[in-house]
Formats: structure tokens, sequence, C-alpha cells
């Protein structure tokens, strides 16, 4: 199946624990594309291009997220078709929005 562009909005103890590092290293393994950056008011958002099977494990795995992380919902949004460009594995990390 063609990956997707999907957007994690993840709620919880989920900066100062490493979060953003370990969803990063997590999506570079997988091969997903995409970013991962905080927000301002506390959560930290992702945009993940994966297959709908890859997508729902990658999110289960979000939910335990590292050890000092403490998830609490994820608001999981599809995303419109992103036009080429991406490369499987190419995950940043941004600055806080």
């Amino acid at each position: 199946m063609t990956p997707q562009a999907t957007r994690l909005i993840i709620h919880g103890r989920v900066q100062g624990v490493g979060y953003r590092a370990w969803l990063a290293d997590r999506a570079r393994r997988e091969g997903h594309a995409g970013w991962v950056r905080n927000r301002r008011e506390g959560t930290v958002e992702a945009l993940i291009h994966a297959t709908p099977e890859s997508l729902a494990a990658f999110v289960e795995a979000c939910r335990a997220g590292p050890p000092s992380a403490r998830v609490t919902n994820i608001e999981v949004i599809g995303e419109p078709p992103t036009q080429g460009g991406i490369i499987a594995g190419d995950f940043a990390v941004l600055p806080t929005l």
C-alpha cells in the first residue's frame, strides 16, 4: 500500500522525557518519513508517512513511548496527500512551535 500522511498529537507527560528523540528514532528504524516537534501547550506533534498497517503499530508503540513518558491520549488526524518529495526514513526533529 502507498504511505499516507497522518498527524499525531500526543498528550500527557511527553516533554522533557526524551519523547521526540524516541519517536524520531523509532520512525527512522521503521522507515517512516516525517517530523516531530514539541508544542508550547505541552503536547508533542508528529507528521508520519506510513501505510495504514504500519501506522497502527506505530501509534500503539507511541502510546507507551520512552520509559519516563506518560501518554494520556493520542489524536490521529488524517492529512491530505502530499506531492512527492517524501523519502522513506527521512525524519526530522523540528523546533518547538
